[in-house]
């Protein structure tokens, strides 16, 4: 009501001289808060506003400062909040427990759904909760999803579909296929993405992946199973039973968009060799296994005539067929996925000039031996991804393969045939991944691949050399050799690589590390874990082949370079981490350790204007963490860490500083963590405006309860200072007391 507001508006502008708190609930446009207050001019600078809102983009447009984003509950909050509606009392009744847990893994903290349930089950036997928590696997309950579903009505055609395909497809998938998808659909999903993001609809994951929270998937897939009591008539079917149905029936029928179907969950399914001949509009077609042994269930002789032409999307493990259906459009088709298939040629059936972005023929037993030379696959410059995985008849590839303009990413792990490569003129690729091939040696032209920034080279078992050409690879970021066993060196000249890289030697046959490696300012890890299961499954340390590198990298001036060089890059503010840690075999903290302890605390005395030195750098720390035989009870994977108490002089929050933290895994052996940590500008004004002074070392393996098996034997810490001062301070013991 336009008079309603305008009487709003008035009244607001009466508190102009006040300080005020205004709340405004579910504001759904920018207009409704023009429309109400206008400009802020007339609040007094004391004043606040809070706006609660299911999109972003009204807060942006009304230039709001701080947005402040609802996470779920955390499990016990949100214990209590179910229990006061359910029990009414703060926790559940006795024999309700269990039950109770169920109901907070559904609901995943989110009050709404916490209360709605709550009200639903009180006071209803153990039998109705077990049965409408099941209920709930499949169908959200309606005053959920009336209020779950008010975002989804303010959505725009293109949008909805956005949404429904990932809520029954694309859940976890990389962004970057999904937006490719979406384009070719006509969705544009840049735009619509970004609303649906800004709805809280989706999250874009810091790996790129697309998520969503498990009750808007259900959500989508609840208004996709409301389309039609006859899952035939859907646009999209994704339930292992509906599309059974479906498929061994043959009842599909041109509404069907997408079909994703698990065959571990479902039995044989002997397909009619017309059966997508109805599906006119189907853009999307998946048939996986999630089981680890998954074989093809969806048998079928021949497909006559199906209704392939707007597929863009097709993955079907374990196709059956020795060639892809004739009518397979290369047009429309973005990704073809044909993992252990028996397909006997790369694109055979696909009509040329066409826009195919990814090949995916893993473990493809039949392939030929030698795939076409590019000029016979389809539109080959808009290749961007070939993975021919575990085909273990493959010998060669064509000579022009490096050469593709968009080929950014080719896969030939498990080629156990395939020697060699060809010559390199050119190439854009970045990823490249030869795990488990017979291949000897990399041509001495691979330094033309400019843009690599990912090789795999595990277990190439035959691999002896690397060519010294490796070392202009300015873009390499991670070089994985674990497992080459016939591998003896590396290339002298390695640390002329300048892109941030994880080095992987374990189980190489390496006995002595370039000098250059510690030239290697940006090192992020170097994995040097010499060790093998022998036959009784227990490990072992090859003592000579690690005494040289162990040797190697404990040497002080090799630690105070890396740390004084990192030093220089963090000042310069270029990005470069500051911290380094090293993980070696070992049961001895290094001896240029001024100061060691039995266990895992070292006290520190310093001097009160220890950050006023501007001679400081950083610490380098080492720590001997050791294992039981009680590994049994207590998991494969520990956290373990180095924190950095101290003590203020001021009301200050700052307590203690995380140095390092990093996974680490069982082991049957000793072994040496040793690294250091730099302070940065932040650290020196943070520990200066408090007045703190370091008062101890700590090093700690969690969660503790877990972790009764492991534990550190010993530890060590060490002053480093910067490149223009003195090696060791004037008296190292007056700012070191080791208890």
């Amino acid at each position: 009501d336009k008079n309603v507001i305008l009487d709003i508006g008035l009244n607001f502008r009466r508190l102009s001289r006040m300080k005020v708190l205004i709340v405004f609930d579910d504001v759904t446009c920018f207009s409704q808060l023009e429309s109400l207050i206008g400009s802020l001019d007339w609040l007094t600078p004391v004043s606040r506003i809070i706006i609660t809102t299911r999109n972003k983009q009204v807060l942006r447009n009304w230039g709001v400062r701080k947005i402040y984003e609802m996470g779920p509950l955390e499990y016990h909050h949100a214990l209590e909040l179910f229990s006061r509606h359910a029990f009414k009392r703060n926790h559940p009744d006795v024999g309700y427990e269990k039950l109770s847990s169920k109901v907070m893994k559904y609901a995943q903290g989110v009050p709404l759904a916490i209360k709605v349930l709550g009200c639903f089950l009180y006071k209803r036997e153990k039998e109705v909760w077990e049965s409408a928590i099941n209920k709930l696997q499949s169908i959200l309950h309606p005053s959920i999803l009336e209020v779950l579903k008010i975002s989804y009505d303010g959505l725009d055609d293109k949008e909805k579909n956005i949404f429904l395909d990932v809520a029954c497809f694309f859940q976890g998938e990389g962004v970057n296929l999904v937006v490719k998808f979406f384009n070719a659909s006509g969705f544009y999903p840049e735009i619509g993405i970004s609303i649906l993001v800004d709805k809280s609809l989706i999250v874009i994951d810091s790996y790129s992946k697309i998520t969503m929270h498990d009750l808007l998937q259900k959500l989508g897939r609840e208004i996709v199973r409301q389309e039609s009591i006859n899952p035939e008539n859907r646009s999209r079917l994704w339930h292992h039973e509906d599309t059974y149905e479906v498929l061994t029936h043959n009842t599909g029928t041109e509404k069907i968009e997408g079909i994703c179907l698990d065959m571990s969950k479902v039995k044989d399914i002997h397909l009619n060799p017309n059966t997508f001949t109805k599906m006119r509009k189907l853009r999307f077609l998946k048939f996986y296994s999630s089981s680890f042994n998954g074989e093809n269930k969806c048998k079928v002789s021949y497909l006559q005539d199906p209704g392939f032409a707007e597929v863009k999307y097709f993955y079907w493990h374990g196709y059956p067929l020795k060639s892809l259906p004739s009518n397979l459009n290369a047009e429309k088709l973005l990704f073809l996925e044909l993992p252990g298939s028996d397909i006997e040629q790369l694109c055979d059936g696909v009509k040329r000039h066409g826009k195919l972005n990814q090949i995916i023929h893993a473990a493809c037993k039949k392939l030929i031996p030698k795939i076409p030379s590019p000029t016979l696959i389809p539109h080959p410059n808009n290749l961007v991804a070939l993975n021919l995985t575990g085909s273990k008849s493959l010998k060669s590839l064509p000579a022009r393969i490096f050469n593709l303009e968009f080929l950014i990413e080719l896969d030939l792990s498990g080629c156990s045939k395939l020697k060699r490569l060809p010559d390199i003129s050119s190439g854009n690729i970045s990823r490249l991944y030869l795990s488990g091939t017979a291949i000897e040696e990399l041509p001495s032209s691979f330094e033309l691949l400019l843009r690599l920034s990912w090789l795999d080279l595990s277990d190439c078992k035959m691999l002896k050399s690397l060519p010294s050409s490796l070392c202009k690879l300015k873009s390499l970021g991670v070089l994985d050799l674990h497992g080459c066993s016939n591998l003896q060196r590396l290339p002298e000249r390695l640390g002329q690589l300048s892109s941030p890289i994880l080095l992987n030697l374990v189980k190489t046959n390496i006995e002595k590390i370039p000098k250059s490696i510690f030239q290697l300012l940006v090192l992020r890890r170097l994995i040097l874990n010499y060790l093998f299961f022998d036959q009784s499954n227990n490990f072992k340390l090859e003592g000579n082949s690690t005494a040289g590198i162990i040797e190697d990298s404990q040497r002080t001036e090799h630690m105070g370079h890396v740390a004084a060089a990192r030093w220089k890059e963090v000042r310069e503010k270029r990005g470069c981490p500051k911290e380094g840690h090293f993980v070696l075999a070992g049961n001895e903290i290094p001896r240029w350790f001024n100061f060691q302890s039995v266990g895992s605390f070292i006290t520190l005395e310093m001097p009160p204007d220890f950050f006023n030195n501007n001679r400081v750098l950083g610490f380098a720390f080492s720590a001997i963490l050791a294992f039981s035989d009680r590994h049994v009870d207590c998991g494969r994977w520990f956290s373990f860490s180095c924190e950095f108490k101290v003590k203020t002089t001021k009301d200050c929050d700052l307590h203690d500083t995380r140095l390092f933290q990093s996974r680490v895994n069982y082991v049957e052996s000793d072994h040496l963590h040793l690294g250091y940590y730099l302070f940065c500008e932040e650290d020196f004004n943070g520990f200066w405006k408090c007045n703190c002074i370091p008062e101890a070392v700590h090093f700690n393996v969690f969660p503790p309860l877990e972790c009764q098996c492991c534990g550190v034997k010993k530890c060590g810490i060490h002053l480093l200072h910067t490149p223009d001062s003195t090696n060791s301070m004037e008296d190292p013991s007056r700012c070191f007391n080791c208890n």
